[in-house]
């Protein structure tokens, strides 16, 4: 038996009475589990009488065992009993327990918010044009030229911006070589922003077998805290310059990067490419337009607990993109001196925002009852299947191990499917 009582805007408490036959049951359990490691002389291990065990240590010696046993159950049949969301562990308080008697306790719950949607329908959006200017495709074909360009040893001249080039460098601050300072066939492609600002505009011009002092100065922000504003001197040796041969936009480039005959085609099916990709595009700006007018419509307040958790789940996101690169989070806030507690800082108004974002689309699902049916989990698990090659039986295993009940795999098709609807109701302005 349950009652709940709000106590803050998101928070309530709930009131639960377990009766006492449970309480005798969850004794009995908890005194068959702890009589297996008590020893009592006389008595085998494990074969101890219950009234002799209590006798010697006192019924209280397995209270906290049953509470182990009853807490959990009695608080999850109460949340559902009183149809609560509960987004954080709950406060336990326990104002009763004695054996022959009812079990009583207190759950301080924080709740998911409740959300008072504004208009949500007939949003108006900006109508943009799709067309792909004569510009643009220029710009995509000229990044296509360049990413086959041939790069061919320069046999005399000078370094140009753009070429790759091998140099031997010796750095020094105050006439002393630091830590990582010096290196030996050295490969630099110019203009990449690789090395310190400053250094690679000053190799332009160097010529093949040149040497040249470079002086620089480190950002006042450098990750080497010993180097950051500190003024160096580079002596460089260039052995190898590297330059880019583009080759022809014609018939003959269009069949060593395409499937078609002549550049004609190709270039077809590039503009049809960036078409494509304009027009997803300005899906996307749509959708994000009307969400955002539908957000800030609505009126909630978020408990802080559900920001704190975004804010745990983007920090671990960040540590596994660095872990992908090689870089130990710890190893990241050591370079860069930054703190757990400023990182986390630095997530807290992305946080609140998809916080909020993802409460207001789920009410507008359930205003709407935008349901997601087991045929649609099928279905798309059938895609991933597709797309990954493996068979649907063991996607869909693989799913239902980290995801029990395909709970969270719904939730994602639900917002997919209230983020639909909203633009699907909305208006061009």
């Amino acid at each position: 038996m349950a009652k709940w009582e709000k106590t803050d805007v998101n928070v309530g408490v709930l009131e639960i009475e377990v009766d006492e036959s449970r309480v005798a049951e969850a004794l009995e359990r908890a005194f068959k589990k702890v009589v297996r490691d008590v020893n009592v002389p006389g008595f085998r291990k494990g074969k101890v009488p219950r009234k002799i065990f209590e006798r010697r240590f006192g019924v209280e010696s397995l209270y906290q065992e049953a509470l182990d046993l009853l807490l959990p159950e009695a608080y999850s049949e109460a949340v559902l009993e009183q149809e609560l969301d509960p987004v954080d562990r709950p406060q336990i308080d326990i104002t009763q327990m004695e054996a022959g008697k009812p079990l009583l306790f207190k759950a301080t719950v924080t709740v998911r918010p409740e959300v008072t949607l504004g208009e949500y329908k007939g949003i108006s959006y900006e109508e943009k044009s799709t067309e792909v200017t004569e510009e643009e495709i220029a710009e995509e074909l000229a990044k296509i030229q360049k990413s086959h360009a041939e790069l061919r040893n320069i046999e005399e001249g000078q370094i140009e911006d753009g070429d790759s080039v091998t140099i031997d460098f010796r750095g020094t601050v105050d006439g002393e070589v630091f830590e990582g300072g010096e290196a030996e066939n050295y490969q630099l492609e110019i203009g990449s922003k690789t090395f310190v600002p400053g250094f690679e505009d000053q190799l332009i011009g160097l010529a093949l077998g040149e040497e040249r002092d470079i002086e620089i100065t480190f950002p006042e922000e450098y990750h080497v805290k010993t180097l950051a504003g500190q003024k160096a001197i580079f002596h460089v040796k260039l052995h190898e310059i590297k330059r880019r041969v583009l080759p022809d936009l014609d018939d003959e480039f269009a069949k060593d990067v395409s499937e078609f005959e002549t550049f004609e085609e190709y270039k077809k099916s590039v503009v049809e490419n960036l078409e494509h990709q304009r027009a997803h595009e300005r899906e996307h700006e749509i959708e994000n337009e009307i969400i955002e007018k539908v957000v800030a419509g609505a009126t909630l307040e978020i408990p802080h607990v559900m920001i704190e958790q975004e804010i745990d789940a983007q920090l671990n996101e960040f540590g596994q993109r660095l872990a992908q690169q090689g870089i130990p989070l710890d190893a990241y806030k050591e370079f860069t001196g930054a703190t757990t507690e400023e990182l986390r800082s630095q997530f807290m108004e992305d946080a609140k925002r998809r916080v909020k974002t993802s409460l207001v689309i789920e009410a507008v699902a359930k205003a709407e009852g935008i349901e997601v049916s087991d045929e649609a989990v099928d279905l798309e698990l059938q895609k991933l299947a597709d797309t990954s090659g493996l068979p649907f039986e063991r996607v869909k295993e693989i799913f239902l191990a980290r995801d029990p009940g395909f709970i969270n795999l719904r939730a994602d098709l639900q917002m997919r499917n209230a983020i639909r609807f909203l633009v699907e109701h909305g208006v061009k302005a």
